[in-house]
């Protein structure tokens, strides 16, 4: 199985920011779409992520004007990225020795998408709860 399974089965929205929005408006961008990291795009590429970890641990350390600042003080430059033919377990691995949980698909050099690792998790017990159901019918026929 591949992260493509994973893209394929989104709506395809890919929520960015740039490296000069504040911590502010990142910050209502993730509540604001439920989710809990942001990629950073500057000209159209891919710059960075921030994730809401990323957040709270700068958050921690510098309380006063952190949401004036910007984004590019907190974000994550030239994140890992994954393709859309990579392997779930490839995608898995990458996030798990990384330990972060947001992986940018690129194609290209131009950014196609974002995956978690809920969203593997979740496919990978699809897959296996698919392959169970198989085997039962399987037996019983």
């Amino acid at each position: 199985m591949h992260v493509e399974t994973i893209l394929n089965a989104k709506d395809g929205t890919i929520v960015t920011v740039t490296s000069r929005s504040t911590i502010g408006e990142l910050i209502a961008t993730l509540a604001q779409h439920n989710i809990g990291a942001v990629l950073v795009v500057d000209d159209g590429r891919l710059t960075g992520i921030v994730s809401e970890r990323d957040v709270v641990r700068h958050l921690a350390s510098s309380a006063e004007g952190f949401r004036s600042q910007p984004v590019a003080t907190i974000m994550t430059r030239t994140p890992k990225t994954c393709t859309r033919n990579d392997t779930l377990d490839d995608a898995m691995a990458k996030m798990s020795t990384g330990r972060f949980r947001h992986l940018p698909v690129m194609e290209n050099d131009r950014l196609i998408g974002i995956i978690s690792m809920g969203d593997v998790v979740k496919r990978k017990i699809d897959m296996a709860e698919q392959e169970a159901n198989e085997l039962r019918e399987y037996i019983s026929s």
